[in-house]
């Protein structure tokens, strides 16, 4: 059953050293981060202004006799103030968001081109391996996640704890110890709780997204392979396995509901404790009339201020922790290390000839499954290169090796006596023009498929590598030409369209060297015709490497080498390896003879 499981290190601890990954992004904008940090102590001047302006108000409308602070206290220029530090906090405090979203969207936006790129510069291996659904989702939440840190965590952690400083003095010192010792205990026991929870349920955040991106895995690779499903009419096969993670994400999801209900209500009972047992000792001071009416709402406002902020920071702390555990995927990502890199004196391919020569190479894609055995033959100028061979005999893995996806285990590749394991890969794979057994199209126009072989080519280049390639007749009988659009991976075009859009992205391209892997062998024998026509034309003047299965395709080559279990076993021209009677006259006599039971 195809499938994925959970991954069973969802208790792992956050790794809180990603955190200096965003510091580059608030380094760059240090003065938008200043001005934004300026308008936030404005507005917690603003908010802590509040309680005092109410004190007065309330003493004030309590004991109307007292006209003795002068005009400017009177209540109604006390509640007109009072209104004035409400809006005046607001404000600073939109001012500050307004001022830092530029600092947060630049970072999200530099933060998901970084991934983008790194990713392209992963191996190959990496990219047969991976999980589209599930590592698309994994960068969009760890953008999103890089944007909820930067804002909360500069400009919500920090003023809270100041704003809980602030409160607690104040109280400290104009009430007395009692209030500061239930202020004190009830921030204590509110903070450890918070955390303490928090830690709990970060295992359940971490499994709701994993089931998340498993479900959404599951859907795109079902939708991908829209047609294959079709073909054997599993459709409700596929809804069982989209229904069975939609199941574990539905576990995961209730989990971290229930979880987030005991973290709540925990918060509110010590919320409500503290509230209740500071307003008792101020109701007692009020009733002993050790204080004023204005003083027991002073109070009650600052306890109110003191765990609305409090209370804030749970969530922002809950939050973090989700963001973090949103983002460690994402920069497990940017910290995996390609496992081919540029030499640190790596320089440009420097092309004279565009000789090919492999050199004795061995390779492996595992230690334990060697595919190539001392492998050399040389190519020179201008001349085609035929590797044949039978089903898995490592005749692919030559192209692999040659465009610079893997890296030799000994031996060496050169190209014009380069070593290409010591020349940057940008300038090799610029050399190189491939034309791939399965064209796989971006979906996008016919004319934006065919210019990715040189996206700075004018409209004009790109029509005549289109003819080039013998494409104009079909693209002139659309009824939207070259802008038509050929549908998810290229599945509106037929094979030889596809092939044919491969060669026309190559012609654009004017590489010095042709690799031809199995570009027939998914077509017709007319498609094929048409097909070879073109590449033999396109080969004049090239050095060319084809990969070929049927042989009928290479009698023309200037020399054939054949592969069995990875080794060199013939080579020579179509007529020299007929007469040696060995592998190859063997597998062109079978070939024809298949070829007479299809004429009968």
């Amino acid at each position: 059953m195809r499938g994925t499981q959970l991954n069973s290190d969802v208790k792992k601890s956050i790794d809180w050293a990603v955190l200096k990954h965003l510091w580059p992004f608030l380094s760059e904008y240090r003065g938008r981060v200043a001005l934004a940090m300026m308008l936030l102590i404005a507005a917690k001047g603003a908010t802590l202004a509040g309680p005092f302006l109410l004190k007065y108000i309330v003493d004030g409308l309590d004991n109307p006799t007292q006209t003795a602070v002068g005009f400017w206290m009177l209540p109604a220029a006390l509640v007109t103030a009072y209104g004035m530090a409400r809006f005046s906090a607001i404000l600073f405090a939109e001012l500050r968001d307004t001022v830092f979203g530029r600092v947060t969207e630049r970072a999200m936006r530099r933060v998901g081109l970084a991934v983008f790129r790194h990713l392209h510069t992963l191996e190959l291996d990496f990219h047969l391996d991976r999980r589209t659904g599930g590592l698309s989702r994994d960068i969009e939440r760890g953008t999103n996640g890089v944007g909820f840190l930067l804002r909360f965590f500069v400009f919500n952690i920090a003023p809270t704890l100041f704003e809980i400083a602030m409160v607690s003095g104040i109280l400290l010192f104009n009430y007395g110890a009692s209030f500061a010792l239930v202020t004190v205990l009830a921030i204590v026991a509110y903070v450890v709780f918070s955390f303490k929870t928090t830690e709990w349920r970060t295992r359940y955040i971490r499994e709701m997204n994993r089931a998340d991106s498993n479900s959404n895995t599951r859907a795109i690779d079902s939708l991908l392979n829209y047609e294959t499903v079709k073909y054997f009419g599993n459709e409700e096969y596929e809804a069982k396995l989209y229904d069975s993670a939609l199941a574990d994400w539905e576990q995961a999801r209730r989990k971290n509901r229930l979880s987030l209900f005991a973290l709540n209500i925990g918060q509110a009972l010590i919320v409500s404790a503290a509230m209740t047992a500071m307003l008792l000792l101020a109701a007692g001071q009020v009733e002993q009339q050790a204080m004023s009416l204005g003083d027991f709402v002073l109070i009650n406002a600052f306890m109110v201020q003191l765990f609305v902020p409090l209370n804030f920071l749970g969530f922002v702390y809950r939050e973090i922790k989700g963001a973090m555990a949103n983002i460690e995927q994402m920069f497990e990502l940017l910290a995996r290390q390609p496992a081919i890199e540029d030499l640190p004196n790596a320089a440009d391919l420097q092309l004279t000839d565009s000789e090919i020569c492999f050199d004795g190479v061995d390779f492996a894609y595992r230690s334990d499954r060697p595919i190539l055995h001392g492998v050399s033959f040389t190519i020179g100028r201008g001349q085609t290169l035929a590797v044949v061979g039978p089903s898995g005999a490592g005749k692919s893995t030559l192209v692999k090796l040659l465009c610079g996806f893997y890296r030799p285990d000994s031996g060496a590749i050169r190209i014009d006596g380069q070593d290409i394991s010591h020349v940057t890969q940008q300038s090799l794979r610029a050399a190189m023009g491939v034309v791939p057994q399965d064209t796989v199209l971006f979906n996008d126009s016919l004319l934006e498929n065919v210019r990715y072989g040189r996206p700075d080519a004018s409209d004009e280049e790109v029509e005549t590598a289109i003819a080039t390639a013998s494409l104009s007749t079909f693209i002139a009988s659309l009824p939207d030409g070259l802008q038509t659009r050929v549908g998810e991976r290229g599945l509106k075009l037929s094979g030889g369209e596809k092939q044919r859009v491969a060669i026309a992205r190559t012609v654009l391209k004017r590489p010095s060297i042709l690799l031809f892997d199995e570009a027939t062998s998914s077509l017709d024998s007319h498609a094929e015709r048409d097909v070879l026509t073109e590449i033999k034309r396109l080969a004049n003047d090239h050095t060319s490497v084809v990969i070929a299965h049927r042989l009928s395709t290479v009698i023309d080559a200037d020399c054939i080498v054949v592969l069995e279990a990875g080794r060199v076993v013939e080579q020579g021209t179509h007529r020299e390896l007929l007469q040696r009677n060995g592998l190859y006259a063997a597998m062109w006599r079978v070939q024809l003879s298949h070829r007479d039971d299809e004429g009968d």
